[in-house]
């Protein structure tokens, strides 16, 4: 039997919990799992409910946070350091930063055979100044040099990790694209009505959201900016969805407000405004199923599961060209692209998306095939177990 213990940040909505609890649950018989994470930020959404859904039990470190607190990163170190001790791991593979400085330090100090490593994204632009980055990329370089094996979750994102911002050779990297259940995703009347009669969208209105943390690099601003250009543009009704929440969402109300967007929040019934903030949305099938296109603002991203989720929803999308943006989504088929540096080009994406029905529909017919294909959870378990097998030996 294969010991893995995998340890991850937080259980919070996105991306690595999905991926976490899909490689605990349905790697073969041949490994024993233990799912250790941390403790989740106040203003963000718990995603426990996901392990639960599917039978999994994780332990929590409650010392292990996204924030930078010595005193508690310590602790999580040496709580990290007795997990292993007891549990005997032939494999420590951990996931996104905290998680990945902590878990990785314990299992070397504690001579595990094989150390793994997943970037789910990075920091290493748009979110701290100079020095602070500098001090980040000196820090995962270290890290890498104690990993057996780096993992990047597409090919941009690998070349952005060792060619662009120098952490290890391309030899250590390997790149495994994560997996979701997109058959949850599947065209379903009820789950789209759910959320079209939650917020009293008519058959003519075209609804457009953004899905995510409410926090300075998903760049809302973009978006707020976009239903300004469009509103005064399109002959079409439309109304405009932000899902999630975050230490931003002040700052984003207030900017929608001098931008003379009128908006309604969640539990609220005046549902007449363009523009509406749902907090965080649990089934979100139900949203991105009842949506006709689906935006992307950010700055910078790894493999932004908005996107997969709204391609397995047969929907249409609008997005900035940043991280591994490109290797989620088909250019011109699935998605209309925009370079941070073009706002403008952004604004007359989501024009075009608005006004052209055979467009949308179009994009929507190719989304569903190739999400499946590539992101499905069954895919990356197998890929994850012909690495470990092929590191093992």
């Amino acid at each position: 039997m294969i010991k893995v213990l995998r340890i991850i940040n937080r259980f919070n909505l996105g991306g690595p919990t999905y991926n976490t609890s899909y490689l605990t649950k349905y790697l073969s018989a041949d490994y024993e799992t233990l799912l250790v994470g941390g403790m989740k930020d106040e203003s963000e959404a718990s995603s426990e409910y996901i392990l639960e859904n599917i039978g999994i039990q994780p332990l929590i470190i409650s010392e292990m946070r996204r924030s930078v607190n010595p005193f508690q990163d310590v602790s999580a170190y040496f709580k990290i350091k007795k997990i292993i001790k007891e549990f005997k791991p032939d494999i420590v593979h951990t996931h996104a930063s905290k998680a990945g400085f902590v878990g990785r330090l314990a299992a070397h100090h504690c001579k595990v055979p094989v150390i793994i490593h997943t970037f789910h994204g990075h920091v290493f632009h748009s979110y701290f100044n100079k020095y602070i980055t500098w001090v980040f990329k000196t820090i995962e370089r270290y890290m890498a040099r104690i990993s057996t094996k780096i993992i990047a979750i597409s090919d941009i994102q690998k070349e952005e990790l060792t060619k662009i911002h120098a952490i290890c050779n391309a030899s250590k990297v390997a790149v495994v694209p994560l997996g979701f259940d997109v058959s949850r995703f599947s065209e379903n009347v009820v789950q789209k009505e759910k959320f079209r009669k939650t917020y009293n969208i008519s058959d003519d209105e075209i609804a457009i959201g953004i899905i995510g943390r409410l926090v300075p690099i998903k760049n809302h601003s973009l978006f707020i900016d976009a239903i300004k250009f469009v509103s005064a543009k399109t002959s079409k009704k439309i109304r405009a969805f932000i899902i999630g929440d975050g230490e931003s969402r002040l700052t984003i109300e207030n900017y929608a407000t001098q931008c003379g967007i009128e908006f309604t929040v969640e539990n609220t019934e005046n549902l007449s405004s363009i523009l509406h903030f749902t907090s965080w949305i649990k089934e979100i099938d139900s949203a991105t199923l009842g949506l006709d296109i689906i935006a992307l603002t950010s700055l910078n991203e790894g493999t932004p599961v908005s996107l997969i989720e709204a391609q397995a929803s047969n929907k249409p999308i609008v997005s900035t060209r940043v991280g591994g943006i490109e290797n989620v989504v088909l250019e011109g088929k699935t998605a209309l692209l925009s370079d941070l540096s073009n706002p403008e080009l952004f604004f007359n994406n989501l024009l075009q998306l608005i006004e052209d029905d055979n467009l949308r529909n179009t994009m929507s017919v190719n989304a569903s095939e190739f999400v499946r294909e590539r992101f499905g959870y069954k895919t990356l378990v197998n890929n994850i177990e012909i690495l470990y097998k092929s590191l093992l030996s």
